[in-house]
């Protein structure tokens, strides 16, 4: 029965004592490229968008991450209420607001339009 296991080598030396600090290094360094790279960013871009929502407010001009465009008519604690529309009125949820426009955008978009149509 010899011919199914092989049998076992003897290995040489054990690995050098300073072996295990080369080989926490590698990890180590990985950890810290993902946190510079990956979790420092998104947590600096979660800090700028809850600064957005915190800081909306009544005539505000907003995108929503679904791409929906609209002048804030009320601000609730979690929820606002967007004009995408003449008489037409949304309820969404704040966290849903992807970007503040500068003031006068959605009028002027409303007016190229108007002049492209006709």
């Amino acid at each position: 029965m010899d011919f199914l296991i092989s049998d076992a080598l003897a290995q040489g030396e054990g690995a050098a004592p300073g072996g295990t600090l080369t080989s926490l290094i590698f990890p180590v360094a990985l950890i810290v490229i993902f946190y510079f790279l990956l979790i420092r960013p998104q947590q600096k871009r979660a800090k700028e968008h809850k600064k957005l929502v915190e800081g909306l407010s009544k005539g505000d001009e907003v995108v929503t991450s679904g791409g929906i465009a609209g002048k804030v008519t009320e601000v609730g604690e979690s929820f606002a209420t967007l004009e995408v529309a003449n008489n037409v009125e949304i309820r969404m949820q704040k966290s849903a607001v992807a970007q503040v426009l500068p003031k006068g955008t959605l009028k002027q978009k409303l007016e190229k339009s108007d002049n492209a149509e006709g």
